[in-house]
C-alpha cells in the first residue's frame, strides 16, 4: 500500500524537531504523546523506545554523512526508529534500506522520509527472529541496539544472514555495561574496533561508542 502523508497526519498527533547534520537541516516528526503506544498493563512490554531521536543515532547519521557514497554499495539499517539515520544517509547519496519492527515506527519513518525529500527511501518491516532478506548487504548500521544482553544472539543471527562475507557493521551506542559485554560476545566471529566520540550540546556532552565489526 502506498504511503499517504495526509492519512498519517489524520492518524497521529506529532511534534517536530530540527536536527542539523553536516550543515544540512532535517525535520523529524515524533509522537506528541507516548501514552497511545504504551501497554499500561506492562509498561516494559514493547515500550516505544523508537519514539525518540537518540544521541547515538544523531552521531551515526553524521558519520555516514561524512562518508563518500560508493557506487553499488548497499547499506542496511536495523532498528531504524524514526528514520533519521537512513534519511541522512540517503540524502547524502548512500543506497540504504531502513528496517524496523514496530508498525507505528515504520509509519513515522515513512512520514519523515517524505517531509525530508526521501519519499523513495526503501523502508520495510524486519523481524530479527526471522532475519531473511533477498540478497546481502555491504554494510549494516544501527544505533542503540546493544542495550540488552538477550538481543545479542538475535543480532548475531541478523549479521550472519544479511552481511556479505567482506562486509562491515557500524554500531553506535551510549556507554553502558552491555557495550563491553557485546564486544566480548562477538569477538569469536568479528574483528572489533571501537572509537569514543563526544557529542557536544549546550546542555551536556555525551560519549558515544562507535563500533566497527568485520568478519573474521
Amino acid at each position: 500500500m502506498m504511503f499517504s502523508l495526509e492519512v498519517f497526519n489524520r492518524r497521529y498527533e506529532t511534534e517536530a524537531v530540527e536536527i542539523r547534520i553536516d550543515d544540512r537541516l532535517f525535520r523529524i516528526l515524533l509522537p506528541k504523546d507516548l501514552s497511545a503506544f504504551i501497554n499500561f498493563q506492562d509498561v516494559l512490554d514493547e515500550f516505544p523506545l523508537w519514539a525518540k531521536v537518540w544521541k547515538a543515532s544523531w552521531l551515526l547519521a553524521g558519520y555516514l554523512a561524512a562518508r563518500p557514497p560508493e557506487e553499488g554499495k548497499k547499506y542496511l539499517e536495523i532498528g531504524g526508529g524514526l528514520g533519521l539515520v537512513s534519511i541522512v544517509a540517503a540524502s547524502c547519496g548512500h543506497r540504504i534500506t531502513m528496517t524496523e519492527y514496530n508498525p507505528d515506527a515504520l509509519q513515522f519513518a515513512r512520514a519523515n522520509a517524505h517531509i525530508n525529500g526521501c519519499g523513495d527511501l526503501s523502508i520495510t518491516a524486519f523481524d530479527w527472529n526471522q532475519p531473511k532478506f533477498k540478497g546481502k548487504f555491504d554494510c549494516i548500521v544501527a544505533s542503540e541496539v546493544i542495550y540488552k544482553e538477550d538481543s545479542f544472539a538475535r543480532l548475531l543471527q541478523v549479521f550472519s544472514s544479511c552481511l556479505k562475507t567482506d562486509g562491515e557493521i557500524i554500531l553506535a551506542s551510549e556507554v553502558r555495561k552491555t557495550t563491553e559485554k557485546f564486544c566480548h560476545y562477538v569477538q569469536p566471529y568479528f574483528n572489533v574496533q571501537a572509537q569514543k566520540k563526544t557529542l557536544r550540546s549546550e546542555d551536556e556532552n555525551t560519549v558515544i561508542i562507535l563500533l566497527r565489526l568485520t568478519p573474521k
